[in-house]
């Protein structure tokens, strides 16, 4: 009897458990076994670590207990050996079946315990709920915000595999951001065509008037210039004026005192009476000396004896 309750009661003593601590800081107690399933703990373990309450191994914070619990789920049913393909694919379809924010978290979370598997099998899960969804669509269903410009929505896709319709859809990407430019272009240009006036009434009779004013004093300024050059040419004619009739005078006055000179010159030589009388004539040099002393005054003897 006592036997038959050890062979009984051994299978309870043999089995081991561990101690996990998740994001909000709540431990659970988790068979050894099944929490050995994820890569992470099972090192964790390795190193000692969960073996009692006060040393748990504290997992990553994108494991909360929630999704604590669905990988501990998908791990019970996958570390027990023997399963068929089959039942593993049937179990693998329920257990996807969520809304696509827990999927979202549970993907997230089963990546941070290195657990591929689960992070396949979900990744698939949300393929399959974006398929043949617009990117507006996409957004929609994981509350993504818009915050891409249209050029930046329509940039090229990388086609490492030269992959014919990842061509394509390069090619009407590229067309689509050449049309979003002439649009812009023609925008541009319609803005700039329709831009109005705002300046008011008061401010457009102002500009005129200022401008009106600024020609006028333009012109006035020009005027003037040409004025007070007109009033230092006067200034400066009468003074050349004056010089030249000057100088004309005295060379009018030269020339009419050379004339009458050359004039009574030609009339002494004409006359021979004055001729005779001036002018010493050697035909006539003996009558010169004939002329009695007597003729002459005493002053004018001893000048011209001098």
């Amino acid at each position: 009897m006592i036997e038959a309750d050890s062979e009984i009661i051994k299978p309870e003593i043999l089995k081991a458990y561990v101690w996990l601590q998740t994001s909000d800081g709540s431990i659970q107690q988790v068979e050894q076994e099944v929490a050995m399933f994820c890569p992470l703990i099972c090192r964790e373990i390795q190193s000692g670590m969960g073996s009692s309450k006060n040393y748990p191994i504290s997992l990553p914070s994108r494991v909360n207990p929630a999704m604590l619990s669905l990988i501990l789920d998908y791990c019970r049913f996958h570390q027990v050996p023997g399963r068929s393909n089959k039942e593993r694919k049937s179990f693998d379809e329920k257990f996807v079946r969520m809304d696509t924010k827990r999927l979202c978290e549970l993907t997230s979370a089963a990546d941070s315990l290195q657990l591929k598997p689960l992070v396949d099998l979900t990744s698939r899960a949300l393929a399959r709920v974006i398929e043949g969804k617009s990117p507006e669509e996409i957004r929609e269903i994981f509350h993504l915000p818009d915050d891409l410009t249209e050029e930046e929505k329509l940039e090229p896709i990388k086609n490492t595999m030269d992959d014919p319709r990842i061509r394509l859809l390069n090619r009407l990407y590229a067309r689509k951001r050449k049309e979003l430019k002439e649009r812009e272009r023609l925008k541009n240009i319609e803005v700039e065509e329709d831009r109005a006036d705002e300046r008011s009434v008061d401010d457009l009779l102002s500009f005129i008037n200022g401008s009106n004013e600024d020609s006028k004093a333009n012109r006035a300024s020009k005027s003037k210039k040409k004025n007070r050059k007109r009033k230092d040419h006067h200034k400066a004619a009468p003074s050349n004026c004056t010089s030249t009739s000057n100088s004309t005078t005295a060379s009018s006055n030269a020339v009419y005192m050379n004339k009458k000179e050359s004039n009574e010159l030609d009339s002494m030589h004409s006359n021979p009476t004055c001729h005779g009388n001036l002018l010493p004539n050697p035909c006539n040099g003996t009558k010169l000396h004939g002329i009695e002393d007597n003729t002459i005054p005493p002053a004018e003897t001893i000048a011209i004896d001098h």
